[in-house]
């Protein structure tokens, strides 16, 4: 097919309604994704303390790190994507995200370790911004809840299945062989996006007015929004509450519950089941009710969970702190794309900065929180649940306080 006929197949096809197929592009094109990078090596955690020489609060500091490095380069990437258009900010993320990956699977010392992670955080960055921006781009009203509800699938899977591949890979290679992996991944993603994905920024705006505002505007914009902030901290309290689970349970799972990597893998796959009900039943109830009010049932049942993990889950019984966690997650899945939505949905002309202030709240705040948790020793699942149980009182405050579920926003 010629090159201009291609092109304009490709534009036909992301201006149908075919939410399956922009979803697939999305979701395999627009990665790395924030879950395979901070997840993936979470099995392989004790062994690179133990290689390298580092405490168990050294390597907490290294998924901190990222999601700090994620959250800026989501700064920086959302509004040059609205700018600039969607395509030359993700293939610039993505190059760095290639490089640091293949400094991290050669780093001697954890201070170089480290640094690759900021770098590797920074170049993912643009996955899930560009992601969400070209899902305002081409979609708004119930297309936006369909599209926003896959993507959401994958970025909440992602969390829950990489520490199975991860797991299988340092079995069979060593824990430097998943950051090559993660390398060679990169490449892949960087081949077919410059091959595959067009630019979607002026296919809402034709005539070119959606990037005269100025990067100050859009900030404006968003920040005025007072649904937006309430949305964008609930999703960060969440993710908060979440990181805090990553980051324990490689100790927790496998040191107190005395669970193999294998196994402890296993946990998180079948933590996956509970992500697909319920995002995926999200996906069709906000369709008919509106997210504020599915948060409102969401959120206090998360918090049940939680409290009944500092009340019965004694150490001895690790079947019942993961059947909780299960729980946990399963309502944890409800909110993401309800919160998407809220976010997105009254800012079309800055999706990209939109995006990219939602995830700065939800990596920045999980990376800069994060140390809290590792002032305790792990010893039990209580600190954990203790952390988490806070993180998910903030959310219900901001539901409450911002969000104002009894107020339903207009459907756009």
């Amino acid at each position: 097919m010629p090159p201009v006929a291609a092109t304009a197949t490709a534009i036909g096809r992301l201006m149908s309604p075919d939410c399956d197929t922009w979803s697939s592009i999305l979701n395999q094109r627009t990665e790395p994704n924030p879950g395979r990078i901070i997840d993936l090596y979470l099995p392989a955690l004790p062994a690179m303390a133990q290689a390298l020489d580092a405490s168990a609060a050294q390597m907490q500091w290294t998924l901190a790190g990222t999601t700090v490095g994620f959250a800026a380069g989501q700064a920086v990437v959302g509004p040059l994507s609205d700018r600039h258009g969607r395509r030359r900010p993700l293939l610039a993320s993505i190059t760095l995200h290639l490089f640091a990956s293949a400094l991290v699977a050669a780093s001697p010392t954890i201070t170089l370790l480290l640094l690759g992670r900021v770098l590797q955080g920074f170049g993912a960055a643009a996955g899930v911004v560009v992601a969400l921006a070209i899902a305002r781009d081409l979609y708004g009203g119930p297309p936006l809840v369909v599209l926003l509800s896959k993507l959401a699938l994958v970025t909440g899977l992602a969390p829950i299945i990489a520490p199975v591949v991860g797991a299988q890979i340092q079995q069979l290679s060593g824990w430097r062989a998943i950051f090559a992996v993660l390398t060679g991944f990169s490449l892949i993603v960087l081949v077919a996006l410059a091959a595959t994905v067009p630019e979607t920024s002026r296919l809402r705006f034709p005539d070119g007015h959606a990037v005269v505002l100025t990067y100050r505007a859009r900030y404006i914009a968003v920040f005025r929004d007072r649904r937006f902030w309430g949305a964008a901290l609930i999703g960060g309290m969440n993710f908060t509450a979440l990181f805090a689970y990553l980051a324990s349970s490689p100790f927790l799972v496998q040191t107190v519950f005395g669970f193999a990597p294998a196994q402890f893998g296993l946990v998180f796959a079948a933590n996956s089941v509970g992500v697909v009900i319920g995002i995926q039943s999200a996906a069709r109830l906000a369709q008919r009710i509106d997210p504020q009010r599915i948060l409102l049932v969401a959120l206090p049942l998360m918090a049940a969970a939680l409290v009944s993990i500092l009340v019965w889950g004694h150490n001895d019984n690790p079947a019942f702190v993961l059947g909780s966690v299960f729980l946990y997650i399963t309502f944890g899945g409800l909110c993401v794309p309800c919160v998407q939505l809220i976010a997105l949905r009254d800012h079309a002309r800055q999706s990209g900065t939109a995006a990219s202030v939602l995830g700065i709240l939800n990596y920045g705040l999980a990376g800069l929180l994060s140390p809290i948790l590792g002032l305790f020793p792990i010893t039990s699942a209580a600190p954990m649940s203790a952390y988490m149980l806070t993180a998910t009182c903030v959310s219900i405050g901001a539901l409450m306080y911002l969000l104002r579920p009894w107020q339903p926003a207009q459907r756009q």
